[in-house]
């Protein structure tokens, strides 16, 4: 069964220096994607090329990746705050093939403290209630 959710973007790097004063809040580069596909299979936040240019983000490493086809050499992009069902952090991302959906993987459920239900998709942690509690490393 295929889960989508909205998910919205920021260009950390843009929203840092609009809060600096720097640049305009009009000029941080965002993107809400309506139809972000929940992969419990995958770890980070993936993007497709194009909507990485479009948040501008910068390359800053590459790491290697399990996928179907085997593994893949992946490039890792410069931090979005990201939003989910009300719930927002940051992190790293990688790319993906244009074409491809964005991909909420688990990395991202588990910074939000989200949970995918396989009948009502992805919700708050049912352990947690409607309370949001981070797992302290």
């Amino acid at each position: 069964m295929r889960h989508t959710t909205e998910i919205k973007l920021v260009n950390l790097k843009d929203l840092n220096l609009s809060e600096a004063g720097v640049i305009k809040s009009e000029e941080v580069r965002q993107v809400i994607v309506k139809d972000a596909l929940v992969d419990s299979g995958a770890s980070r936040l993936s993007l497709p090329e194009p909507i990485i240019k479009q948040l501008g983000l910068d390359a800053v490493d590459k790491t290697r990746s399990r996928t179907a086809n085997g593994i893949v050499e992946r490039t890792v992009y410069s931090p979005v705050e990201f939003t989910v069902l009300g719930r927002t952090d940051s992190m790293r991302v990688t790319d993906l093939p244009d074409g491809c959906p964005v991909l909420v993987g688990h990395m991202v459920m588990e910074h939000l403290d989200l949970h995918l239900d396989m009948k009502r998709g992805l919700i708050y942690n049912p352990e947690h209630g409607d309370d949001w509690i981070e797992d302290q490393l």
